[in-house]
């Protein structure tokens, strides 16, 4: 399911126009978006919880040349799913 098809799906369900279901869906984004810029959670109950992860600095190598380079450590974001949401899939 890519955006748009999200965003039909959303306008369906909650029986709203499709201007009104993407604005809804941007600002969740957003709100999750700057919610983690801030190296901070959110908690959907049930749904899961999205998070920022510190990813350490290493050493890799490149592909082409086989040469050994540093790779900076990293803020990464991460989602881990909730109860509701695995009992769903499985």
């Amino acid at each position: 399911m890519n955006k748009t098809e999200l965003i039909d799906h959303i306008a369906t369900t909650a029986d709203i126009s499709k201007a009104a279901a993407a604005r809804a869906l941007d600002a969740m984004i957003d709100g999750v978006t700057t919610t983690l810029a801030k190296n901070d959670s959110v908690t959907l109950v049930g749904f899961g919880t999205f998070m920022v992860s510190e990813r350490a600095a290493r050493t890799g190598r490149n592909p082409r040349t086989k040469e050994e380079i540093t790779i900076d450590a990293a803020k990464v974001p991460k989602f881990k799913a909730g109860k509701a949401l695995k009992d769903a899939v499985n």
